[in-house]
């Protein structure tokens, strides 16, 4: 895989972040009680939160069925003998509610990755089935509330002896502190938009993005908007309900982000504060802001669970993969929170929410429908996004560091292997670029770059795309059985391939 060219398939995404020389990874094999990372899908590969429907194993929702867990929708069995009233303890419920295999189509995100697929609109308004929902328990709850104060009103006058205590002049919309999630959901909130992207051929997503400056500008996910950007519509709808029409100023499918701008943008709209990711340590805690499933302004929590994780995701279509040294976080991330903001407990942002770790099986909310976040999601870290939108607010064009040769991205443990041969027959180590200069050859294993250990292809170049061009690093390579290390200036490469 070519650092400026990409297009093969991707690998899984390596299971340990890349850990400094000193500190020696320890071995999957010999690590006492260490839980086995989920498998990623069909390929194994991280994937955006938000990606197309695909097929998946039913095993786990027919397993759910089994002799041991009776149908609970299935009829009584005459020959069995009625249990006595009173009796206790009552039967045990049954293993799988009724409505578990209900509203399932079978289809979910392959591999977690590019936009959720709203279901089709239907006559009479999108959200008929929830309205429903709520007007039918208001009523019922109406009902019996009026029936009980009736009863109770018959039955006592006399509240005297009441044991209940009401608070006084309480407010109707409290303040919550700022120390607190609900004092930072209540800031941050207005400044998360809930995104709806439609491309020409008519297919769309929805994601989440958030207000970058005082300008309209909004920041996301590449994977959210792309759809839109050649004579797409786009659209961005604030907490309070208010939608605004939107354009695409800039993407890179590579560090997928994107820029998009508010059109008639409001004259009072905040941005959120950009924090520091490079000052973020494991066990801070988390804050994600987004539209899971097209439930807008959902917020979740977690903690920050590691750090400079390589993460090589893609929608599982024949879109490129997107690279990353991720910010791992166990807050509940899924389709729809993509390009939202993931924030600290200051309520900064410190990284943009991208990819999730799939389960294995799929089977998830609905029986064999979607699956729900198993509380592996990963971030773009805000100091790399925001390099990213500078570019792209100035130029419209990513800028990627390149070394200029072409690497495996098959998963290893031993390095990123330079390939004998580049994309379409072309040489694998670029004439006069970088590693020519610095003495770099095909079937050199590059083994560290600075004091990162490199495992694989996917991990160098995330953590290549973690500087800029013009950067000097230190790669260490073997060859022949014999280590090396030189000084390479990182190149550059405009736009995406």
């Amino acid at each position: 895989m070519s650092t400026e060219n990409e297009g093969n398939p991707v690998p899984p995404a390596p299971s340990a972040p890349p850990v400094p020389v000193d500190t020696p990874a320890a071995s999957a094999d010999t690590a006492q009680g260490a839980a086995p990372e989920a498998p990623a899908g069909a390929d194994g590969t991280p994937a955006y939160p938000d990606s197309p429907p695909a097929r998946v194993d039913e095993t786990a929702t027919q397993a759910a069925h089994s002799a041991d867990a009776p149908d609970p929708a299935s009829p009584a069995d005459p020959g069995s003998p009625a249990a006595p009233q009173g009796e206790w303890p009552p039967p045990a419920p049954p293993a799988v509610p009724a409505y578990a295999n209900e509203g399932g189509d079978g289809s979910g995100p392959g591999g977690w990755g590019s936009s959720y697929q709203p279901p089709e609109p239907k006559p009479g308004g999108r959200r008929g089935g929830l309205v429903a929902a709520v007007a039918v328990a208001a009523l019922l709850a109406g009902g019996i509330g009026g029936g009980v104060g009736y009863w109770a009103a018959e039955r006592n006058d006399d509240t005297s002896n009441s044991t209940t205590v009401s608070a006084a002049d309480t407010p109707d919309a409290p303040k919550r502190d700022a120390g607190t999630v609900a004092g930072v959901a209540q800031a941050a909130l207005p400044s998360v938009v809930t995104l709806e992207a439609q491309g020409g051929n008519g297919e769309g997503s929805t994601g989440t993005g958030f207000i970058y400056d005082t300008q309209g500008h909004i920041l996301t996910n590449n994977h959210v908007v792309a759809s839109a950007a050649d004579g797409g519509k786009l659209s961005a709808t604030f907490s309070n309900g208010k939608k605004y029409q939107a354009e695409v100023i800039g993407k890179a499918q590579g560090y997928d982000v994107a820029v998009i701008k508010l059109k008639n943008a409001p004259s009072d709209i905040k941005p959120l504060q950009l924090g520091n990711s490079d000052k973020v340590a494991v066990g801070d805690t988390t804050i994600a802001i987004g539209a899971p499933f097209g439930l807008s302004n959902t917020v979740t929590t977690g903690i920050i669970s590691a750090k400079d994780r390589p993460v090589a995701s893609s929608d599982g279509g024949n879109s490129k993969a997107s690279y990353m040294s991720a910010l791992q976080t166990d807050a509940a991330i899924n389709p729809g929170n993509s390009g939202g903001p993931l924030l600290d407990a200051r309520g900064a942002v410190i990284g943009i929410n991208s990819a999730i770790q799939p389960a294995s099986s799929g089977g998830g909310m609905g029986g064999s429908g979607q699956s729900g976040s198993i509380g592996l999601g990963f971030a773009i870290p805000v100091n790399q996004a925001k390099t990213v939108a500078q570019q792209l607010i100035k130029t419209g064009q990513p800028v990627y560091p390149v070394i200029g040769a072409s690497v495996s991205l098959d998963e290893q443990s031993d390095g990123a292997t330079i390939t004998q041969e580049g994309a379409g027959g072309s040489k694998s180590v670029t004439p006069n670029g970088p590693a020519d200069k610095a003495g770099l050859k095909p079937g050199d294993v590059i083994t560290k770059l600075d004091n990162t250990v490199v495992d694989s292809g996917p991990t160098l170049i995330g953590q290549i795309w973690t500087h800029k061009p013009g950067d000097t690093v230190k790669i260490t390579y073997e060859r022949d059985g014999k280590e090396h290390t030189i000084d390479v200036v990182l190149g550059e490469r405009k736009g995406d391939s």
